[in-house]
C-alpha cells in the first residue's frame, strides 16, 4: 500500500513551477506549529504532509494557494484522526484569514477529489454548499474505499518497530520513544526524505536513536530486520539523510520540531547530540547473523 500511495519523490522539479524547497519546508515547519497549537495527534500531521506531497505530484499549484493547500489538508487529516478536528473557521483562524470559509472548504474538496476520487467540481462553493458536498463526499469515499481510508505513514511503522526495538529491554524508555519520533518528524521537514518510503524512515529513525543513545553497540538486530524488512546497508542513505537533520547540517532554519522536542515534557531529547560519524561497519549485518537462503532468510547464530 505504501508503494502504491507514495508521491513522486521529484514532483517539485518535474510538476511544480511556482514553487521550490525552501517552501514546502517552510510549509511544514508552520504546520507542525498549527498542530501543536490545537494539540492535534502526530498520525494527524503525517497524513497531512502526505495529502500535501501526494497533492503536489500530479496538480501544479500557484505559490500563494500553497498555504491554503497545507490547511485543507490538515482539515482532511484531523477530520479522519481526531476525536475532535478542528473546524473550518480556525484554519482561517491561523492563516489571518487570508483565506476565507468558502476558500478553505473548496480547497478542502479539491484535495479530497485528487486524493481519494475522481470528481468534477463546478465553481467555488458557497459555506452551505461546502457543508452538503462534504458529506456525500464522505459517503461516496467511505463506500469507495469499504471504509478503509488510512494510509501508511512513518507514524504508522514507528508503532511497530518502537515496540519491537524494546522487547528484551528491563524497563521501556521513554527517551528512546520520543527521540524516534523527533528523528521521523524531522524527515518531514526534508523534501530530499520524500524519496524514501514511510517504513524505511521508520527502522532508520529507530537505528539512529539506538546509535544516537548507545554508540558503542550495533544499532540493528536480527528483531528489528525480520520485522521491518530491511538490513542494515538498505538503511544507509535514510539514515544518513536523518543523521544530517538530526547534527542540524540541513533544515537549521526550521525550529518547529526541534522546539517542540526541546520540551522537557518530550526530554529535550532535541538536544542530544550523537557522534559526527556513523561508523561504517553498523551497516554491515551483526556477526550474530547468518544467512540460510537466497530468501535472506536470517537465524541467530548461538
Amino acid at each position: 500500500v505504501e508503494e502504491k500511495r507514495r508521491p513522486l519523490p521529484d514532483y517539485i522539479e518535474k510538476v511544480q513551477k511556482n514553487m521550490n524547497v525552501a517552501m514546502r519546508e517552510i510549509l511544514v515547519d508552520w504546520l507542525v506549529e498549527v498542530a501543536e497549537e490545537y494539540k492535534l495527534v502526530s498520525d494527524t500531521l503525517y497524513l497531512t504532509v502526505s495529502y500535501i506531497d501526494r497533492f503536489l505530484s500530479s496538480h501544479t499549484l500557484s505559490r500563494n494557494k500553497l498555504q491554503l493547500l497545507g490547511v485543507s489538508s490538515m482539515l482532511i487529516a484531523s477530520k479522519y484522526e481526531e476525536i475532535s478536528p478542528p473546524h473550518v473557521e480556525d484554519f482561517c483562524y491561523v492563516t489571518d484569514n487570508t483565506y476565507t470559509k468558502e476558500e478553505v472548504g473548496h480547497s478542502f474538496l479539491l484535495v479530497l477529489a485528487v486524493y481519494f476520487v475522481h470528481v468534477t467540481l463546478e465553481k467555488p462553493v458557497t459555506a452551505f454548499g461546502v457543508h452538503l458536498k462534504i458529506v456525500k463526499m464522505e459517503a461516496d469515499v467511505l463506500k469507495f474505499l469499504n471504509f478503509e481510508m488510512g494510509n501508511p505513514t512513518t507514524k504508522t511503522f514507528l508503532r511497530i518497530f518502537t515496540r519491537v526495538a524494546q522487547e528484551n529491554s528491563m524497563n521501556e524508555s521513554l527517551q528512546f520513544e520520543f527521540l524516534v519520533c523527533y528523528l521521523a518528524e524531522l524527515s518531514l521537514l526534508d523534501y530530499g526524505c520524500v524519496r524514501f518510503l514511510p517504513s524505511m524512515v521508520a527502522a532508520s529513525a529507530v537505528f539512529l536513536s539506538r546509535f544516537t543513545i548507545q554508540p558503542e553497540m550495533h544499532p540493528w538486530c536480527l528483531a528489528l530486520q525480520e520485522s521491518s524488512g530491511y538490513g542494515p546497508s538498505e538503511l544507509k542513505d535514510c539514515v544518513f539523510a536523518l543523521h544530517s537533520l538530526q547534527l542540524g547540517r540541513r533544515g537549521m532554519g526550521l525550529r518547529a520540531v526541534r522546539g517542540k522536542y526541546m520540551d522537557h515534557k518530550f526530554k529535550r531529547v532535541a538536544a542530544l547530540s550523537p557522534p559526527s560519524e556513523v561508523p561504517a561497519c553498523y551497516f554491515e549485518a551483526p556477526r550474530s547473523f547468518v544467512k540460510l537462503s537466497k530468501r535472506s532468510t536470517l537465524k541467530l547464530v548461538s
